[in-house]
């Protein structure tokens, strides 16, 4: 292990810790991931010091004897209840530096923080197969989860999904917005979030979260407040319940890559094609709203089958693979 790298925990970070920091992971992004866009300055500058959703943040910076920047951690502590035993990490070390101990003292730094924040269970995200995993299996942490990644080219697209989108589906109606949802649907649609609870989650210790009006009006002010912008189409049947919706992330910093967020569908309108009718819905709106978007890229589960077939159907093809890991946080 190197003695000269130092871990500074960053408690208020400047626009040179956010430089620095995205520094390691652009190197780390490269190495790992090739052919994934790394985030541009101004998304890890917001990711770093506006607040997220039900959690807050701490981040460590590792340097080497020289004052450049060679790794770094972050830790999301989940504050809803329901998760308040739940924290997740970020972890990089630039290619150059790594098999020194960098990795190793910034993970020591955050599982001591876990243990002062009473957490049990510290989740990371890795490549398939990767320096990421190996790393992490070498320190007690276990696969929970495997994530097919699937990407959508729009142009190569065209014809299926707007036949999809076209399809009636007696008893339902379309709405959709950008950002917040409009008051008159808040409330159906916290319901509706509420399905996403029963999405799989593998062997993870994910616990469960309630979703009223309040946090789906904050999950969009924390996305405008980064400067992202988040489209949804919902189903909404005629006795006014919203059967089902899906999420788009409009990424600033990457305007021709579109993220899938949540796609759901309410158990009690299962079995209609929903799900795929507001995906294509989805489709078509971007196509017709934002046409400099090239492609949507989504995640599903190993084992969500259903989903797996919805996205499948719309022209999604798979590209690479990671899965997510948990460290059982040791007590005392």
């Amino acid at each position: 292990m190197s003695p000269s790298v130092h871990v500074t925990p960053l408690r208020h970070v400047s626009g040179t810790e956010a430089a620095a920091w995205h520094q390691v992971v652009v190197a780390s992004t490269a190495h790992d991931l090739p052919g994934v866009p790394p985030p541009a300055l101004r998304q890890v500058h917001a990711q770093l010091t506006k607040p997220a959703l039900a959690s807050h943040r701490l981040s460590w910076l590792a340097t080497g004897a020289d004052g450049v920047p060679v790794g770094v951690a972050g830790l999301r502590i989940f504050t809803s209840a329901g998760q308040e035993h739940l924290a997740e990490l970020e972890l990089h070390v630039a290619p150059a530096h790594r098999r020194l101990g960098t990795g190793s003292l910034l993970l020591t730094a955050v599982v001591a923080a876990c243990r002062t924040e009473n957490r049990r269970s510290l989740i990371a995200t890795a490549a398939a197969g990767g320096p990421g995993e190996s790393f992490g299996e070498r320190r007690g942490f276990r696969r929970v989860l495997t994530l097919d990644h699937l990407m959508l080219h729009l142009e190569e697209q065209e014809a299926g999904p707007r036949r999809l989108a076209d399809a009636e589906h007696p008893g339902y109606r379309l709405v959709g917005w950008t950002g917040t949802v409009p008051d008159d649907l808040a409330d159906a649609f916290a319901a509706a979030k509420d399905a996403m609870n029963d999405m799989p989650v593998g062997d993870m210790d994910h616990g469960r979260v309630t979703w009223d009006a309040d946090r789906v009006r904050a999950m969009a002010q924390v996305i405008a407040d980064r400067g992202d912008t988040l489209l949804t189409i919902a189903a909404v049947h005629d006795d006014g319940t919203m059967a089902g919706y899906t999420e788009i992330l409009l990424p600033q910093q990457a305007p021709t890559r579109a993220q899938q967020y949540d796609t759901a569908v309410v158990p009690a309108h299962r079995g209609h094609g929903l799900g795929l009718w507001v995906k294509a819905a989805m489709v078509r709106r971007l196509r017709a709203e934002h046409p400099g978007v090239v492609e949507i890229e989504t995640d599903n589960a190993d084992d969500n089958t259903h989903m797996l077939a919805v996205n499948t159907a719309l022209g999604f093809r798979s590209y690479r693979r990671t899965g997510q890991f948990q460290l059982d946080v040791p007590t005392g």
